[in-house]
């Protein structure tokens, strides 16, 4: 893995709608990334001898090293050029690209599986009134899960082991009471509507401050730090290993890497995921989650997407952050930074 700057080098910055950007080719050319053709066009992809990153102009949606990575803001076309948030340069490509490992590591010894709902709280339903529930089905992946990781020689608990409801807040609570290193919130969607054409797994991690989420209830941009924000870059990494995973072993459909503010997320003292293995309404995807031998599957790629995560880094000599930085721009004599406004 090549190291991958954050972008204090760069001299060009544009203000767009209250937020800082820099031009994609700037940014790239400093980390070694040339484009696979123009520059110019609604998709624009750079690549170097071991990356490849792809983007869409006006999206918020990018593809790392074939992993969908939703990025905070969506990808500016100004003057015809590609821009980048600086926050998604700093607080997702640079943790993802250039992580720098924890000089004194702890290993990951003790994992809280959070099984969704239960109870009253039955989570997404299907099939009518005798139909099926999220919350069988979570608890279920939550009991192979944990024999599967304790057969790894890790430590779980179960924030419940029954059909019993949970108040969310407690759920987390008992990651942090009992010192958990890795905290997995288990989770399947469904929709109402067409029913036929969404599927696929998709995982959360926290929002960035100064970022709005990306699920469907997103909180804007302009909420606090949670405890969870101090193990954002861990959680992010431990995010984009999952989703890899769960899309290669499973072949499900790649929804991506999202952030969001959940409650089980934001109080966690611990890299934390809520995880959407698949859509309870898909026909076909439904029906493979109902099986235990394809919860089997699933469980063994969550294992193996720990197991990616726990793997030792090389740490970059020069990687650098501007995360905490306030200006756009290094004190030089360098063009000041244009204001542009989204039409």
């Amino acid at each position: 893995m090549l190291g991958i700057a954050g972008c204090a080098a760069l001299v060009q910055a544009a203000s767009l709608n209250g937020e800082w950007y820099v031009p994609l080719s700037d940014w790239a050319g400093a980390n070694g990334l040339r484009p696979a053709g123009s520059w110019r066009g609604a998709r624009v992809v750079v690549t170097n001898r071991v990356n490849r990153l792809e983007f869409e102009v006006d999206s918020a949606q990018s593809r790392i090293n074939g992993v969908n990575v939703r990025l905070s803001f969506p990808v500016a076309s100004v003057r015809g050029a590609p821009h980048l948030a600086r926050l998604d340069l700093d607080k997702t490509l640079l943790p993802l690209l250039s992580p720098v490992s924890d000089p004194s590591p702890r290993r990951i010894a003790t994992i809280c599986l959070d099984p969704g709902h239960g109870g009253k709280d039955t989570g997404n339903h299907v099939g009518g009134l005798f139909g099926r529930n999220e919350k069988t089905y979570t608890l279920a992946l939550a009991q192979e899960l944990r024999d599967q990781l304790k057969r790894a020689g890790f430590n779980v608990i179960l924030t419940r082991n029954r059909d019993s409801f949970v108040e969310l807040p407690a759920r987390v609570a008992l990651a942090n009471r009992v010192g958990a290193d890795l905290f997995l919130s288990l989770h399947f969607n469904g929709t109402p509507s067409n029913k036929n054409e969404v599927d696929g797994v998709e995982t959360y991690c926290i929002t960035p401050v100064g970022a709005s989420s990306s699920n469907a209830q997103g909180e804007g941009s302009r909420h606090g730090p949670t405890a969870a924000n101090r193990f954002e870059n861990k959680s992010l990494q431990l995010a984009y290993q999952m989703q890899k995973s769960l899309v290669q072993t499973l072949r499900a459909e790649d929804r991506g890497v999202r952030r969001a503010r959940f409650a089980v997320l934001r109080d966690a003292t611990m890299p934390a995921l809520l995880i959407e293995g698949g859509y309870l309404s898909h026909p076909v995807e439904g029906k493979k989650i109902f099986d235990s031998a394809y919860r089997q599957q699933m469980a063994a790629a969550i294992v193996k997407g720990i197991l990616a995560y726990q793997k030792p880094t090389s740490v970059p000599a020069k990687v650098k952050s501007t995360a905490a930085s306030a200006a756009p721009v290094r004190k030089r004599a360098v063009k000041p930074p244009e204001t542009y406004k989204f039409k």
